[in-house]
């Protein structure tokens, strides 16, 4: 399949842990565009990779820790993570989330 091209009712739903809802949408192989939902009261883990990562969100608000420094963000608001920087996410809400990486994330690619 060529996912340089995604329809929505072709997006994959991927549960990479509860309260988490991950679809992969389009991406080549400099640019990946990721759709997340998130159950609110949902707590991700504390991570890092190496991936640029930009982050918008879409529907509710979400709580982020990015290396020490907290705040919140809601429908509208946007951030960038660096690669590299360990990070947090949790739900204040039932929220949706749209990140943009680069590279791409192997380890998200649908199989």
């Amino acid at each position: 399949m060529d996912y340089s091209f995604v329809k929505n009712d072709q997006a994959v739903s991927q549960t990479p842990e509860p309260g988490m809802i991950r679809q992969v949408l389009a991406h080549n192989e400099k640019l990946m565009l990721v759709r997340h939902f998130f159950e609110a009261d949902w707590v991700g883990a504390r991570h890092s990779h190496p991936h640029e990562q930009l982050v918008y969100v879409v529907k509710g608000g979400i709580r982020v820790d990015r290396d020490g420094d907290v705040f919140e963000v809601y429908a509208g608001d946007s951030f960038v993570v660096e690669g590299g920087v360990e990070h947090q996410a949790s739900a204040l809400e039932a929220s949706e989330v749209l990140d943009i990486f680069t590279p791409i994330r192997d380890d998200y690619r649908p199989g």
